[in-house]
């Protein structure tokens, strides 16, 4: 082998190294298959399927706080907030996953919801119109869309 044929057999290994490491330092926004390999994400899923809404809370947070740029993460984090009628913190969770993921489907049919439970129809109308642009056949717009002409 020429030397030029070792430094490249030794500088590829190398920039991999170096860029694998830059990505896994970086913050990232998790997909629902890597949310699956999360033990805290799994385990928060489980306890919404239970209702444990607290121990689901619990779970969440700890996701955010390893990843604060999970949208998902923070969607179920407002789901299970509104569940225990901590609707402030459902709010800011939702907040936060929109803000990531403007167009989330979930959170903004959740946060829908959580805003016709709470008086605020002309913001739950809002969401709905959003989601209606968004994908006007999709179940979350037509799941807001009765909940808001449900609601008084």
């Amino acid at each position: 082998m020429n030397t030029f044929s070792i430094r490249n057999f030794i500088a590829l290994p190398v920039l991999g190294l170096a860029l694998a490491g830059a990505a896994l330092s970086a913050d990232f926004q998790a997909t629902p298959a890597q949310n699956a390999q999360i033990d805290d994400f799994t385990a928060g899923k489980n306890a919404m399927d239970t209702k444990n809404w607290s121990e689901a809370v619990s779970s969440f947070s700890k996701v955010v706080a390893k990843n604060p740029k999970n949208a998902n993460a923070y969607t179920y984090l407002g789901y299970s907030s509104r569940w225990m009628g901590k609707y402030d913190d459902a709010f800011a969770a939702y907040g936060k996953a929109l803000a990531l993921e403007p167009q989330y489907k979930g959170a903004l049919s959740y946060s829908g919801i959580a805003y016709l439970k709470t008086g605020q129809k002309p913001q739950a109308e809002a969401q709905l119109a959003k989601l209606q642009a968004i994908c006007a056949t999709c179940e979350e717009t037509s799941e807001l869309a009765k909940a808001v002409a449900a609601a008084k």
